[in-house]
């Protein structure tokens, strides 16, 4: 079932859509940790990253238009990219390897908690909306 809000969006708006925009960052996140995982032990192999909330951040600074009404023009700005990256200028090992298998655990862990927050999140806001709709009850 899709809740369709005021504005027409699912939801209700700018909100889900970062939402639902950090959920795929995070998704894509643990297949780049993975992968660096997988090539622990390649020669020269050089670690990747995803970087979305460095975009984001960038994209909510302070020369951001302010809107108040969903049809007003926007500045064209993005609600942050998702963009995969490889660290080249590293190397944890001798044969050129870069990744810290501590780290990538790390990181999968911390994805993974950031992953639950959000969908959480997601289950919230459409618990809402249904309460609303169903008025109340």
């Amino acid at each position: 079932m899709i809740i369709v809000g005021i504005s027409g969006s699912p939801l209700g708006g700018n909100t889900y859509n970062l939402l639902k925009k950090s959920m795929d960052a995070s998704a894509v996140r643990s297949k780049v940790i993975a992968n660096n995982v997988a090539n622990i032990n390649t020669k020269n192999y050089k670690k990747f990253y995803v970087s979305f909330e460095d975009t984001l951040n960038d994209s909510m600074g302070e020369n951001t238009m302010k809107t108040s009404n969903d049809k007003h023009m926007q500045n064209g700005g993005s609600n942050g990219e998702i963009t995969v990256k490889r660290e080249e200028n590293t190397s944890m090992r001798q044969d050129g390897n870069n990744v810290d298998i501590d780290l990538e655990m790390t990181n999968q862990a911390a994805n993974t908690l950031m992953f639950n927050a959000l969908v959480t999140q997601v289950n919230s806001k459409i618990s809402l909306t249904n309460y609303v709709i169903s008025g109340g009850k």
